[in-house]
């Protein structure tokens, strides 16, 4: 079985291209994949590997400056959710695009996942998803508003223009784990909002605590890693990935005309050229080449 980490944490690095080579370097000794993210706000990423590797990383990054409370999400898997290990620099562990957001000065208030139904089905709270279009087309809680954004970066502008849909109101936000909501709701607080309300955990952490039978979450969630989806329990979900558009589609999604396995989905045929897909065929080409001679090689 591999154990799935899944962590984010906001401090301050004042050179993290000097903390990627021992991180990659423990990472592959340790057989532990996946992605960290490093920038001088901090460190993000999800990872997987055996039990014991994975305990070292985290004890390496919780030893990194301001990172002893560093917390992080667990999930088992009995298949690699990842291929390799990658640790980038960034600009930002996450990307908004606005400098004078800042987490660690402060944020909104954390509302536990056993809370967070009583919350959200109030009438005086008006309930944002902050993910991207495709995350919420195949799961959110019920009632939630969806952005319609197609990435993180555009809500600032969306805010703007609706804002005033939520005079009056609180505002409550969540994300898959928690670290956009850091962000969004400082920023919220910024723009001159009082009442400011994210789900502790995010969605992971919801769907880990809360039993099935009480739950206000419909459909499945988005995951950055091979497991595509999940659900209650943090059970791998029935989702797989376009390889062309790297959306989430279903099994049955493959059965339409639109699919070509590793060129296009329903979701994205009409959106890239001809050139595009011939590219896109080729790629898939030199991978099953690749994964036959790994099959006659064994």
């Amino acid at each position: 079985m591999y154990t799935i980490a899944a962590l984010y944490h906001f401090t301050r690095f004042d050179d993290p291209a000097a903390l990627k080579p021992h991180l990659l370097a423990l990472c592959t000794a340790q057989n532990v994949q996946g992605t960290l993210l490093l920038a001088q706000e901090g460190v993000n990423g999800t990872i997987a590997g055996p039990r014991a590797g994975i305990d070292a990383v985290i004890a390496h990054l919780r030893a990194l400056p301001g990172c002893a409370d560093l917390e992080w999400k667990e999930a088992v898997s009995d298949h690699a959710p990842f291929g390799k290990m990658k640790v980038r620099l960034k600009r930002e562990i996450v990307t908004m695009g606005q400098p004078d957001v800042d987490p660690r000065a402060r944020v909104g208030h954390y509302v536990e996942p056993e809370d967070w139904n009583a919350l959200i089905t109030s009438p005086d709270v008006a309930v944002i998803d902050i993910r991207n279009d495709y995350e919420v087309a195949i799961g959110t809680f019920e009632g939630a508003i969806d952005p319609k954004t197609e990435s993180f970066g555009e809500f600032p502008a969306w805010w703007e223009a609706n804002k005033e849909r939520f005079h009056n109101k609180k505002v409550a936000m969540f994300c898959t784990g928690g670290i956009r909501c850091e962000k969004s709701t400082n920023y919220l607080l910024g723009q001159g909002v009082e009442d400011v309300y994210h789900l502790k955990g995010g969605i992971l952490k919801y769907l880990e605590d809360v039993p099935e039978e009480d739950t206000r979450w419909t459909g499945a969630c988005f995951v950055f890693d091979n497991r595509v989806s999940v659900e209650h329990g943090l059970r791998e979900g029935p989702h797989m990935l376009c390889h062309g558009c790297r959306r989430p589609i279903l099994p049955q999604d493959t059965k339409r005309a639109e699919y070509e396995v590793g060129v296009s989905c329903h979701q994205c045929v009409s959106e890239t050229s001809e050139a595009d897909k011939a590219r896109f065929r080729e790629r898939q080409r030199q991978m099953s080449l690749s994964k036959a001679r790994r099959v006659a090689e064994s």
